[in-house]
């Protein structure tokens, strides 16, 4: 056996998780292709201890943290295949190449896929954002804007007149009832039915069909995710489906899928995300994994 555990994925959970691993003394190889969800994002907030730092500076330094244990193991590649064995899991990568262990962690994140706004996506991480805990203090109170992408949307447009005046944008994706207006009212929330064409200017002007234009400083949308390997589908493992997108049924406590000895951890197994819950995650699974491999029989 070349190793107790694979990872599948080494940003913010996987990282965690190794460290968890590797303090247990356990041979881990973390596999990963370098594509963090929030690479977009120039500053990352809300994570104690870390707030304000650049993203990839946080995952830098976890990762030169968890690389100064002795049995970690990086390889720079996609893990895109992976099948049980008689001693474990055998993981194929991208490159050709293939290695064993006797548990697998899936810690792959998330895809987000964004709605088709001309505009859009090139200001993803910058002006337009999914998080107002992660980004809706540095807008400093100013003009926010709520794209709907879904009925999730209206909880978004409900939470964000705590951070500057809010306009939703329904887009014709749905239509407020009237409970729904008057909780809109209350919050002091503009709405604004008219189909949105496209975003233009140095952050998210919002440009109407009829030719209006909405300053804003920040936009906030809700994507719909999906996990970003199909190695849980490959293997069996079952799905939950969330109110943005499916995600891997993991135990509550261990993070332990459906399928045993494959763990699962992150965006790509919770309903919801951010760097901090990811590293929390990331611990949960780590010592879950770690457990396994001393309590329970071989999967």
């Amino acid at each position: 056996m070349e190793h107790d555990v694979i990872i599948a994925g080494g940003s913010y959970a996987g990282l965690s998780a190794g460290l968890q691993l590797a303090r247990a003394r356990q041979k881990v190889l973390v596999i990963d292709a370098g594509q963090r969800r929030n690479r977009f994002a120039a500053t990352s907030h809300g994570f104690l201890g870390q707030d304000g730092r650049a993203p990839g500076d946080i995952a830098s330094d976890a990762r030169a943290q968890l690389m100064a244990y002795r049995t970690v193991e990086w390889l720079s590649d996609s893990a895109i295949h992976a099948a049980r064995d008689a001693d474990g899991f055998v993981v194929e990568t991208a490159h050709g190449q293939r290695y064993r262990a006797k548990r697998l962690l899936l810690a792959t994140g998330v895809i987000d896929e964004l709605p088709d706004v001309p505009g859009l996506t090139e200001r993803w991480g910058k002006s337009v954002f999914h998080c107002p805990y992660c980004h809706g203090y540095e807008l400093e109170q100013g003009p926010i804007g709520v794209l709907a992408t879904s009925p999730m949307s209206l909880h978004h447009a409900l939470m964000l007149p705590d951070w500057g005046p809010t306009t939703f944008f329904t887009n014709g994706v749905f239509e407020p009832d009237l409970e729904q207006r008057q909780s809109l009212a209350q919050r002091g929330v503009t709405l604004v039915p008219e189909r949105v064409q496209r975003l233009e200017g140095e952050r998210a002007n919002v440009v109407l069909v009829d030719g209006r234009v909405i300053a804003v400083d920040g936009l906030f949308v809700l994507p719909h995710t999906r996990v970003s390997s199909s190695l849980a589908s490959a293997l069996g493992c079952n799905f939950e489906e969330g109110p943005l997108g499916a995600f891997i049924q993991a135990d509550p406590m261990t993070r332990e899928t459906s399928i045993p000895g494959v763990f699962a951890c992150g965006d790509a197994a919770m309903p919801f995300g951010s760097v901090a819950l990811a590293v929390g995650d990331g611990v949960r699974a780590g010592s879950g994994v770690h457990r396994s491999l001393i309590f329970q029989a071989h999967p």
